[in-house]
């Protein structure tokens, strides 16, 4: 777990670097999702995607905190440990909700895509270092949404080989699908995305390492007699 939050600190310093010393280079991927006067993603399908993007992570949490409250009133057994309850909860607590929702998203002043000029808005674009742009509130800086689906990544740590790799893997790709929606529908730019993700990483992972959560018994290691 050390490893893989240094790893992803050292991928969002990358990140920044880049998109600091190129930040056109968020215009340009924005501009591969609008077409015709408008962003892609914006039509019926997208609408419902995104839905059931935002849906997803809140009704896992919603199941593990259940199977670990019915645990507790002895309704279930066997039932998800309190320590792993606590790390599900903690990580959507303090990435998608502390850092990225009201530390960052109110704060950064960052114009989405939608709202800048290169795309028919009419706020001047910033780079994600900006923080003095004309957006007031829920702003491009960073994804809240794309947070929430990797936060994924917590309950698929939870799960013991060969699940966990299959858990992993398929929390990897609804983080990807979920943040190039974000991009389709304009409400983000690239950088706003990949910090997102490395972000909520390094808090899952961190957290990981301090709490060190035991998996669900029916998913993870068989219970001790």
């Amino acid at each position: 777990m050390r490893r893989a939050f240094f790893i992803c600190f050292a991928l969002a310093c990358l990140t920044g670097l880049v998109f600091a010393l190129a930040p056109q280079l968020d215009v340009e991927v924005a501009g591969l999702f609008y077409a015709n006067g408008q962003f892609i993603g914006q039509t019926p399908a997208g609408v419902l995607a995104r839905k059931l993007g935002i849906l997803v992570p809140a009704l896992v949490l919603g199941a593990a905190l259940l199977v670990w409250a019915a645990g507790r009133l002895s309704l279930m057994r066997p039932a998800l440990p309190g320590r792993s309850a606590v790390f599900l909860t903690l990580a959507m607590a303090i990435g998608p909700g502390l850092i990225v929702n009201l530390a960052l998203k109110d704060h950064s002043h960052r114009p989405r895509p939608v709202q800048v000029q290169d795309f028919g808005g009419s706020q001047d674009f910033r780079p994600w270092y900006r923080f003095d742009g004309d957006c007031t509130k829920n702003c491009s800086f960073v994804s809240g949404e794309m947070s929430s689906a990797v936060w994924l990544v917590a309950p698929a740590l939870l799960a013991a080989p060969p699940l966990q790799a299959i858990a992993l893997a398929g929390a990897g790709v609804f983080a990807v699908l979920v943040g190039t929606l974000r991009m389709a529908f304009g409400g983000h730019f690239l950088s706003d995305v990949l910090m997102s993700g490395f972000l909520t990483l390094m808090v899952i992972f961190g957290l990981f390492g301090l709490l060190r959560p035991t998996p669900h018994p029916r998913v993870g290691r068989p219970p001790e007699p």
